[in-house]
């Protein structure tokens, strides 16, 4: 069986720096024409791992496959891979048009092939009239195409991506992040992107691979990862999450009622419960847009709890609450779809209903 072209494999890669151990056995598959992001705190590995499959850095143990050819006899020079850089690193003293030729003319391309491919990818990215520019003359956003350029015009089987908007503003962050998007989806290349951003990576990857202490915690599709996070970390690094300790008082095939600080409440476990679920006690992870508000005087029904407003935070489209029930603290968000959206204040004694399908139980 040939493998995909720009498919990665990662099996068992270990890579120490002295007595620390960057990474710590980890394996995965990218496939190919995939964005794939992998998403962790500082020091995690992430960058470790990017350097690694782009031939920057030698693993201590284990196997890279790029398209099923092992790359550890392989120098980076001759990976059918390209890296974009957080610094961008373009040479100071050639113009934008020579800049993104440049590894080109040092594979020795002829000519016109040269010129045909430089002018395809410049207008690609949005370029053209930046031929002739310095990158000092560039804006930070300029310098990002014009990196983007460099890297794509070699045409790569694999694009490898060190929080290459990291140095940018919120808003041309926003803006770049959907252009970056389209143009991995034009291309068909396979793109792998390191960032410690979470709303960065479930806006644009496919799948995440989150990473913690050198190993991976989770891998999955955004919506999964975020939706059924496995463990506490995951849970709170992917996103705001409120946790509750749990346990299990009576239980039914696919529901359990449980004791927490906040009282009893009824868990459903889904249709494909985890082994977790199995168990005596285990904790509870809600997102704080599936907590509703609703008035103090509402109580009727299952998973109601009695609130106090403790800190809210307007943020335009949505207003985030901090409540207290008595020791444990639930975080709750709502969309100001309305001029009065939020409406209850610091100090307000509410109700939060707490959805039975919305409580997780996680693994640790």
């Amino acid at each position: 069986m040939v493998a995909e072209a720009g498919a990665i494999e990662v099996e068992n890669l270990v890579r120490r720096f002295g007595t620390i151990e960057a990474l710590a056995g980890i394996s995965l598959t990218v496939r190919g024409g995939e964005f794939f992001s992998l998403l962790g705190p500082s020091g995690c590995g992430k960058t470790t791992l990017l350097r690694i499959l782009g031939g920057l850095d030698r693993p201590d143990a284990g196997v890279v496959r790029i398209g099923g050819v092992d790359m550890r006899p392989i120098p980076a020079h001759r990976r059918p891979v390209n890296t974009v850089f957080q610094s961008y690193a373009l040479f100071p003293h050639l113009n934008v048009r020579d800049n993104v030729a440049f590894g080109l003319r040092m594979k020795k391309i002829a000519k016109r092939e040269v010129i045909r491919r430089v002018g395809h990818v410049m207008e690609l990215v949005d370029i053209v009239t930046l031929a002739d520019r310095r990158p000092a003359q560039l804006s930070g956003g300029q310098q990002q195409r014009v990196a983007l350029a460099r890297a794509i015009v070699n045409e790569p089987q694999v694009l490898l991506l060190d929080e290459p908007l990291g140095a940018l503003d919120l808003q041309l962050r926003k803006q770049l992040q959907v252009e970056l998007l389209t143009l991995q989806r034009r291309l068909g290349i396979t793109f792998v992107y390191v960032t410690h951003d979470q709303e960065e990576a479930l806006a644009m990857s496919d799948r995440i691979a989150v990473m913690r202490r050198g190993q991976i915690e989770q891998v999955g599709a955004s919506a999964a990862l975020y939706e059924r996070p496995r463990t506490r970390f995951v849970s709170q690094f992917l996103g705001a999450c409120s946790l509750l300790a749990a346990t299990v008082q009576r239980r039914g095939p696919s529901e359990a009622m449980v004791a927490t600080p906040v009282g009893e409440l009824r868990v459903d476990f889904g249709s494909q419960p985890s082994a977790a679920t199995r168990r005596d006690t285990f904790t509870l992870a809600i997102r704080p847009e599936k907590v509703l508000l609703v008035d103090a005087d509402d109580t009727q029904g299952e998973n109601r709890v009695r609130v106090r407003v403790d800190q809210l935070i307007y943020s335009g489209a949505a207003t985030h609450y901090v409540l207290c029930a008595g020791v444990q603290e639930l975080l709750s968000c709502t969309m100001n779809t309305t001029v009065a959206a939020h409406r209850f204040k610091i100090g307000q004694d509410v109700v939060a209903y707490l959805p039975a399908a919305a409580l997780l139980v996680l693994d640790d």
